[in-house]
């Protein structure tokens, strides 16, 4: 089992910054992909990023690719998403998800791929 807490939300600007983290229980963090994930009022849960369990891997939706960057620290089971150049359309919850893999590279960018999820942390951009 796996729990995911998520944190860093909140009001920005727009062409603002912020660092999501997502704390992770369970021994071994190491062994997961982990995603973020993202739902605006109204939309579908979207895929936003996601990184392999070694880190060496990562892949971005095309909307925040070049503005936002996914990382983790294995020793401290936490997975981060920094998301700079914010705009409105990025105000959204952030949830970040977690899927154990058996290979070092794979990542996985489907919500139903990933088995654990956290409860989310709310973004809102002003424009």
């Amino acid at each position: 089992q796996v729990q995911l807490v998520e944190s860093g939300g909140g009001l920005v600007q727009a062409g603002g910054s912020l660092r999501l983290s997502c704390a992770a229980s369970g021994r071994t963090f190491s062994r997961y992909v982990m995603g973020w994930f993202r739902q605006a009022l109204g939309k579908e849960r979207e895929f936003v990023a996601a990184i392999s369990w070694s880190g060496g891997s990562t892949y971005y939706a095309d909307s925040v690719k070049g503005r936002f960057t996914i990382s983790r620290e294995n020793a401290k089971n936490t997975v981060y998403l920094q998301t700079d150049s914010l705009i409105f359309e990025d105000t959204a919850v952030y949830y970040c998800a977690a899927r154990r893999a058996y290979t070092s590279d794979a990542l996985y960018i489907r919500a139903e791929d990933y088995n654990y999820w956290g409860q989310g942390t709310q973004v809102t951009v002003s424009s």
